[in-house]
């Protein structure tokens, strides 16, 4: 018994709860237990993302020789084909050297210093370059506003170097680069110079759309963008990458796999924003727009806002990776910096997210629309409604207003027409403009309402120089080409009070305005009934024409291509 008590009893001298190790030792392990937690801290947040930053530079650098491997062939065979394509073309136009009319194609080697000498150092800006940019532009012929600046930045790259060989990267496999080429100018009347411009076609398209995935359709898409990128690389891989439609998960994939191609993003509109945040929160300010309207509540709706959030750090990542940033507004402009900007000054880009107001056909439309005392006799009462038919255009809501409007009775609302300017991309733009056809029908404003799907740009200027108003529906419109092109034609603008038309576009002149704002159905009905019943609508015309002008093509050109210089210089 003796024996049993000995053996727990305490040994001689040893301290209580020392479990056995000397003093140093002890105080040695408890300082370890305590830094556990700061330690797996430090690990999750900088030595596993630097294992993760290692791991993937060398997979990404890996599988990027792999890809210059694969498209050194094709590569080869896009340089051989630019030559004799080119060689070609002077020889043609030789033969046409003493034709009467002139081409826009005598212009192709001759632009103004004043445009091509914003490089810093006339070495970085070489005008001999000839590498191979690639503009990642998937559905670069559906004929809208990101079209127009897709080719208008096509134009102005061929124009500053000539040399260089363009790669547009699209899923158009129906349109031949003919054809192609063809719509550009009927549409937007762009000449795009032919030798020096190559059509990839990828086969991975139906990934990014919205159908594939009904479900988590934010994160669906973006992983889809990757599958997409990877299909465009394994087709080629260029000197420069350059996103002109918002996928901006392919390049980060880009910066994966080659770490020294320059890359540059033109935001139109960014895939989350801290607006699309709030708007599921139906007690925000916000809270009643947009397609996810108040979508925030319940256990689902927290799950959304998780998921949405998560979305976000993870978009803000691939942002960072991009050597220049360009948005088309100063409301994209915010959103960008305010999702990209402080990730992007840990990574120490230097490069600041610009503002590039996208090319509008500002002096075309001048010529070719008179304002005047007499061109306003023929003026009609028609309001138009210049946008692709997209959920988000909310033409619905334009087609409630204008049907309330008529109902009012007024000597304004007497044989007012509402017209629709807008492409039809897909059989899912068929089945909207299909409904909103029977929405007519039910409102019974079917003889004021007119359709004109797939518009020519001669078609759309007859439009603009007999209209009276021009109308946008879309909240948060991240810019408005169409509205651009409103004040251009001196149209009465009535568009929605957010986005790029509000902060950007439909602006007080001398402080005297060019349009109105408007939110609900009844604002845009009562905006129809100001504009329609102004007693002095030519000076809101002429006020309307003269602030178009901050946003020509050659406004666009210059603040493109100065952009696209950082990228060069990076390959010089």
């Amino acid at each position: 018994m003796s024996q049993s008590r000995s053996s727990c009893a305490i040994p001689y001298q040893q301290t209580p709860f020392s479990f056995g190790m000397d003093p140093k030792t002890l105080a040695f392990t408890a300082i370890a237990v305590a830094c556990t937690p700061f330690a797996l801290l430090l690990c999750w947040n900088y030595f596993l993302p630097f294992l993760f930053r290692i791991f993937s530079h060398t997979v990404g650098s890996t599988l990027g020789w792999y890809l210059r491997k694969l498209t050194e062939g094709r590569r080869s065979l896009i340089i051989r084909t630019t030559a004799e394509n080119e060689a070609k073309f002077r020889e043609g136009k030789a033969q046409r050297k003493d034709s009467n009319t002139s081409s826009d194609d005598e212009g192709w080697e001759n632009i103004e210093g004043s445009i091509l000498g914003t490089a810093g150092n006339g070495e970085k800006g070489d005008r001999d370059w000839d590498g191979i940019i690639g503009f990642f532009h998937p559905f670069c012929n559906a004929g809208g506003g990101g079209e127009r600046v897709l080719w208008a930045a096509v134009r102005a790259t061929q124009k500053r170097w000539p040399n260089a060989k363009i790669v547009v990267y699209t899923g158009d496999h129906d349109v031949s680069k003919e054809n192609m080429i063809a719509r550009v100018k009927n549409t937007f009347s762009i000449d795009i110079h032919p030798p020096t411009i190559h059509f990839l076609y990828l086969s991975t398209r139906h990934w990014v759309l919205s159908s594939t995935w009904p479900h988590m359709t934010l994160l669906g898409q973006s992983l889809g963008s990757l599958i997409m990128g990877w299909d465009a690389f394994s087709l080629l891989v260029p000197d420069i990458f350059v996103d002109t439609m918002g996928y901006a998960f392919t390049l980060g994939l880009s910066k994966i796999l080659f770490p020294d191609i320059p890359t540059a993003a033109y935001v139109h509109y960014p895939t989350i924003s801290t607006d699309m945040l709030d708007s599921l929160d139906p007690k925000t300010a916000v809270g009643s727009q947009g397609v996810n309207a108040g979508k925030g509540v319940g256990f689902k709706g927290a799950l959304k806002k998780s998921y949405w959030k998560i979305f976000a750090a993870i978009y803000s990542w691939m942002g960072a990776s991009v050597d220049v940033v360009m948005t088309n507004s100063t409301w994209t402009q915010g959103h960008i910096q305010s999702i990209w900007g402080p990730r992007r000054k840990q990574r120490g880009r230097k490069n600041s997210i610009a503002v590039v107001y996208p090319p509008c056909a500002v002096h075309e439309i001048e010529r070719q629309v008179e304002i005047s005392e007499g061109s306003e006799k023929q003026r009609q009462k028609y309001i138009v409604y210049i946008a692709q038919f997209r959920p988000e255009k909310n033409h619905q809501v334009i087609l409630q207003s204008f049907a309330e409007f008529v109902k009012t009775g007024s000597p304004a609302a007497k044989e007012a027409k509402l017209v629709l300017l807008g492409s039809v991309r897909d059989d899912n733009d068929s089945r909207r403009v299909y409904k909103l056809r029977l929405l007519v029908n039910e409102l019974h404003i079917k003889d004021q309402v007119i359709f004109q799907l797939d518009a020519s740009w001669s078609e759309i200027l007859q439009w603009l120089s007999k209209a009276f108003v021009g109308v946008n529906g879309m909240w948060n419109e991240h810019f408005g080409i169409g509205v651009v092109e409103y004040l251009a034609a001196g149209l009465i603008c009535v568009v929605h009070n957010s986005g790029g038309p509000k902060l950007d576009i439909v602006t007080d002149v001398d402080g005297q305005p060019t349009g109105f704002h408007a939110t609900t159905t009844s604002e845009f009905a009562e905006g129809f009934e100001k504009a329609l019943s102004h007693p002095d609508p030519l000076t809101v015309r002429r006020r309307a024409r003269l602030s178009s002008k901050r946003f020509s093509e050659e406004e666009f050109v210059k603040k493109w291509l100065a952009q696209i210089e950082k990228l060069v210089a990076m390959k010089l």
